[in-house]
């Protein structure tokens, strides 16, 4: 009985530590790459513009593997990292979303989670010998399997849910150990399942025993997120060079990008041009019209309804500044 609260409470310990540690989570970048490395996410090649790409190969154990570029966290996925739909991070060595434990399963809670479901899964075994038993304990007792349950229902109970159980979590720990000895995801793997003829190389494994020792022995990396840390606000310097407003803006981090606004005079010579041409435009109908010929009434009209429409559009873009 002791054993079996000691053991209860050791796996509701697996799960805490499961739900509650940072899974790996990348953090993201605070601007785009673009501005750093020179390129133009928006530009084409008609253009001849200079676009990111959106895959790059790197080496991992002397075997070129191609990592991809999230829109979303505005990086360069590291290997085996995956972006999750359902906490919106990129997450390192991402094996899956567990919806039990409310968190994504990766590099930093893979091994609580195995062994919280390890764990679980004896523990439905050992519940279940403990009450098969007792039950027979019983029916030695009292002679009939009858009366035994009737002394002891929840025995009976017991193993019946623990039996249900064991088929989930001991299915799904069998599943994690030839993950782990594959050195592979849940994620890889149902991705790779699919393609037929798929005689790719496994770059990451390296044995099974050197597969355990990585996922049972090595260093867990220290989060790369301060979930307590502040948001500092980015200081603005604005300076202004001819007719064109540059705004630099220091980021905490110590980078800086250069953003450039038009000025507002610029805005208001155009309109001035525009309204310039328009007249200009208006005075040779009417001087076409008493030059050759007189001008029809639908013309004028037309030329009357562009006058009134420039006018309208220069005053809702007055209002609009």
């Amino acid at each position: 009985m002791v054993l079996a609260i000691v053991f209860t409470i050791y796996v509701f310990l697996l799960l805490f530590a499961t739900s509650t540690k940072d899974p790996g989570v990348v953090p993201r970048n605070s601007h785009p790459p673009e501005e750093v490395l020179g390129y133009d996410s928006s530009a084409s090649n008609e253009a001849g513009g200079k676009p990111l790409p959106r895959t790059k190969q790197i080496l991992v154990n002397g075997l070129p593997v191609r990592v991809k570029y999230c829109e979303t966290c505005m990086l360069y996925r590291p290997p085996r990292c995956s972006h999750c739909s359902v906490c919106d991070n990129c997450v390192e060595r991402f094996d899956h979303h567990c919806p039990w434990v409310g968190q994504c399963i990766g590099k930093r809670n893979y091994r609580c989670f195995f062994l919280f479901v390890s764990s679980t899964a004896l523990l439905c075994i050992y519940v279940f010998s403990m009450s098969a038993l007792y039950l027979k304990l019983l029916v030695d007792d009292y002679g009939t399997i009858w009366k035994a349950i009737k002394v002891s229902p929840a025995s009976v109970a017991l193993m019946a849910y623990c039996f249900v159980s064991l088929w989930f979590v001991g299915g799904l720990t069998g599943f994690h150990l030839y993950l782990i000895c594959r050195n592979q995801t849940t994620y890889e793997n149902f991705r790779h399942r699919g393609l037929r003829g798929d005689n790719r190389i496994n770059v990451y494994d390296r044995g099974c025993t050197n597969n355990f020792l990585e996922v049972f022995c090595s260093r867990i990396e220290p989060s790369k997120n301060n979930f307590r840390g502040y948001v500092h606000e980015e200081a603005l310097k604005s300076s202004k060079v001819g007719n064109i407003q540059v705004t630099e803006v220091d980021t905490s981090d110590g980078d800086r990008r250069v953003k450039v606004e038009e000025d507002l005079e610029i805005g208001e010579d155009l309109m001035k041009i525009s309204q310039r041409r328009n007249s200009q435009d208006i005075g040779d109908i009417r001087g076409r019209g008493s030059d050759r010929s007189p001008i029809s009434r639908s013309e004028l009209d037309f030329g009357f309804g562009l006058e009134s429409q420039f006018s309208s559009r220069s005053e809702s873009r007055h209002s609009g500044w």
